[in-house]
């Protein structure tokens, strides 16, 4: 089959194109994947450069520095096929598995817990524990599939859903945002934060997007009532919740715009991981920090229940050919398109 290899850490020269990959075959409690379409993330740029190696500091942006163990849970096995985003059609079950059926339309979470006597805290992610979906072919525990057969979304919006919006419900719902919520929420403009924006915005909380002022329509179509510029001032104790992607230097001033009582939750730091801030604008206001890797089953169920009724939808802004996912991430990083880019596998040009 056709796929990357992702052959180390490094920039885009690290990835590998090759069309003689054996069709990996599904083991015990596993299902055989054809891919039919995949989304590009930060996660799989962040973990092709190193970025969650703790010597990392800066901005999620190239790097020249070389690092061992720059995974989400250390170091990598090499050559790895990335990819966490999976829209794909079931080919074939492995041993013990009774479903789904062949020719199902699924998608699966980006991660789950699966914590051994060794890492009670340990979890496997798609595209960086085993391999993912850049390539023609993938395999996934069953376990982890969710059926979209029916959702009136196309297979490139589908593969737009998993790492987005997953991301995005898991955050609202440990954050703990509802009807009647005041959201701030930074890159509103990209995929979790529109998912972010969308959600937030169905369960009747007032959203109000932080983006570059060119991508805020995309922002407000998504049901934002507000938009925020990137470089504007933040009010001071105004929301209830602030969903931030984003980090960096902006940390402090968005823990002083949550109102006290409020809540703060990450699962990102596009603009840098290392943060200030006045431990007492955190205690003596009484703000509770959510970080987020994981979302349950519980709520990924929910969110796909909400695509198959078609009550989701993401944006997406172009889609390219597996084999430009060079092009593609440099597109991404950008930050020049708002909502998702998608890659095609069985596209050899468009």
């Amino acid at each position: 089959m056709s796929g990357v290899y992702l052959t180390r850490h490094g920039g885009p020269e690290a990835l590998e194109w090759r069309q003689d990959i054996p069709v990996p075959p599904p083991g015990p409690g596993q299902v055989l994947v054809r891919v039919l379409a995949a989304g590009v993330n930060n996660t799989d740029i962040n973990t092709r450069i190193g970025w969650y190696a703790a010597e990392m500091t800066g901005a999620t942006e190239e790097t020249d520095q070389e690092v061992e163990a720059g995974g989400w849970g250390g170091a990598l096995r090499f050559p790895l096929i990335q990819g966490g985003d999976l829209c794909g059609e079931v080919v074939a079950l492995g041993e013990g598995v009774d479903g789904p059926d062949p020719g199902a339309r699924m998608i699966c979470p980006i991660n789950q817990p699966r914590p051994t006597e060794e890492n009670p805290v340990g979890f496997e992610a798609i595209g960086s524990e085993y391999d993912g979906a850049f390539a023609q072919y993938c395999v996934v525990p069953a376990a982890d599939l969710y059926d979209v057969s029916d959702a009136p979304l196309t297979d490139v919006e589908l593969a737009a859903i998993p790492c987005a919006f997953g991301t995005a419900a898991g955050l609202l719902d440990r954050a703990g945002v509802g009807e009647g919520s005041e959201v701030l929420i930074t890159g509103a403009s990209g995929g979790v934060g529109l998912a972010a924006v969308q959600l937030a915005a169905a369960m009747g909380a007032r959203v109000t997007g932080v983006s570059s002022p060119a991508k805020a329509e995309a922002v407000l179509a998504a049901g934002a009532g507000a938009a925020i510029g990137r470089d504007d001032a933040l009010p001071q104790d105004r929301f209830s919740h602030v969903i931030d992607l984003v980090a960096g230097d902006a940390f402090a001033a968005l823990i002083d715009a949550l109102k006290p009582g409020g809540h703060y939750a990450t699962a990102g730091a596009i603009a840098g991981p290392i943060v200030t801030a006045d431990l007492r604008r955190i205690y003596l206001r009484d703000i509770t920090i959510h970080g987020c890797t994981f979302q349950s089953r519980e709520v990924f169920a929910r969110l796909v229940a909400q695509v198959n009724a078609g009550q989701v939808r993401p944006l997406i802004s172009k889609t390219y050919p597996l084999a430009q996912i060079a092009e593609a991430q440099a597109d991404f990083q950008t930050k020049r398109y708002p909502g998702k880019l998608v890659l095609l596998p069985w596209e050899e040009d468009r």
